[in-house]
């Protein structure tokens, strides 16, 4: 049997190079389909995001499963490049390394953000999107099913997972539930759509809010970036009004000046009636006057002020750090086991139907001259001397195959290092 993984990540790709490569939703159905037709014994997972880019190619038969370059030369086809633009800038991991590397992947180990929750869900719809093209098989079954359970092993004992370590996830996800039991009834707006913008929008979501403006002094800018997650837009002129409104502000605009100053804001905080507001400014310079904090009902957070949490948790995040990959190495090295033990289960069970047609044959033959016998001397056979030698021939078949069984358990659980499976086969004549 053999399994690969075959691409690239943001570790050792630029973002140029990986757009190159990325496949849309469509796209990845109709690669996956085309792999099929192409190597029609093999199996594939396509996991695509704007961070990697990986297939994991696999066969049961080992001939069956395509090399490096044909993957390479069929990546490169469906992406319209030359196959020797591919060839020594993807990273190519077989056997344990590749086992390995997709359950750190599915972990978040491998992320951009260590820890972060949305790999788990773009493996999983991966490895359902090649389930319902029919390009999986009981190898892509086995690791993307156990990479899902290491993946919430990894969440469940270690504290990697809740150590939020970017200014954003800090501040939706730690300073927000401080203030409000849920966002699901709280009216938000996000002042500013840039790239921190977008990310503190995801995080938003991720936490249930509903009601989301987005302003932006790009209008264009805000309702790209609304119609990506579900938010809705304001032009730049009804800021006041929205400000009044809301129950929690995140701003994030690269303003060189504060956009609210304590003047502006006492003006809007009449039509507030002293309702509870959360301001978590986390723009550099700072968008909201910081003496707007001393306003009663109105707590104001900086970029400083989330920094600090941000930095505790990277530390606590580094000494979880060596349990997360102990974890991975168990598994992994588990799930080599129970793939070598079910390789060897089919020449265990031949073995074990060969010996047992052996000695029914010999057993029948022994029956018929002992009923031969008992018609001319009945007292010489019996049903429990029938028992007794039935009983004998299993203890013989058991004895003689134990030690071969043994020798190849042990060997299967090496790696089948020994190459006594293939040994077995050609002794005994099993086949394939």
């Amino acid at each position: 049997m053999k399994l690969q993984m075959i691409g690239c990540s943001h570790k050792d790709a630029a973002v140029e190079f990986r757009e190159q490569l990325s496949f849309t939703e469509s796209q990845a159905v109709e690669a996956l389909e085309e792999f099929r037709q192409r190597f029609p014994s093999a199996e594939i997972v396509l996991l695509s995001t704007c961070n990697r880019v990986e297939l994991y190619t696999a066969a049961v038969e080992e001939d069956a499963c395509p090399e490096y370059a044909e993957v390479v030369g069929f990546l490169a086809a469906q992406r319209k490049l030359p196959p020797d633009q591919l060839l020594e800038r993807l990273n190519h991991r077989s056997g344990a390394e590749a086992v390995e590397h997709l359950f750190t992947v599915a972990a978040a180990l491998d992320s951009m953000v260590v820890g972060e929750a949305q790999i788990l869900s773009q493996v999983k719809q991966a490895y359902e999107r090649a389930t319902a093209t029919g390009s999986t098989g009981a190898l892509t079954h086995a690791i993307f099913q156990t990479a899902s359970r290491v993946a919430k092993r990894v969440q469940a004992e270690t504290a990697i997972h809740r150590r939020r370590v970017s200014v954003p996830s800090v501040a939706v996800g730690e300073v927000a539930p401080e203030f409000f039991e849920t966002l699901a009834d709280k009216r938000i707006l996000l002042v500013g759509a840039g790239e921190m913008g977008a990310e503190t929008l995801r995080y938003l979501r991720d936490g249930g809010a509903r009601d989301i403006t987005v302003i932006n002094r790009s209008a264009e800018r805000a309702t790209r970036l609304a119609a990506d997650l579900a938010a809705q837009t304001a032009p730049w002129e009804s800021l006041d009004e929205h400000l009044a409104a809301a129950d929690l502000v995140v701003s994030t605009t690269g303003s060189t000046e504060p956009i609210v100053t304590l003047e502006r804001f006492r003006a809007i905080q009449a039509a507030r009636y002293e309702r509870l507001l959360l301001v978590l400014d986390l723009a550099v310079p700072r968008d909201f006057d910081p003496a707007i904090g001393d306003l009663s009902n109105v707590y104001l957070f900086s970029v400083d002020d989330l920094q600090a949490s941000c930095d505790r948790n990277r530390r606590e995040r580094e000494r979880e750090w060596p349990k997360a990959r102990a974890i991975i190495a168990e598994e992994t090295e588990q799930f080599l086991a129970s793939l070598q033990q079910r390789a060897a289960g089919p020449v265990i069970r031949q073995l074990r139907e060969r010996a047992e047609a052996v000695k029914r044959e010999e057993l029948d033959r022994l029956l018929k001259r002992l009923e031969r016998l008992e018609m001319v001397a009945p007292q010489v056979s019996s049903d429990a001397g029938r028992a007794e030698i039935t009983q004998a021939f299993d203890r013989v078949v058991n004895k003689l195959l134990h030690p071969p069984l043994a020798s190849l358990r042990d060997d299967a659980a090496d790696g089948h290092r020994q190459g006594l499976l293939d040994a077995l086969r050609r002794l005994f004549q099993l086949g394939d």
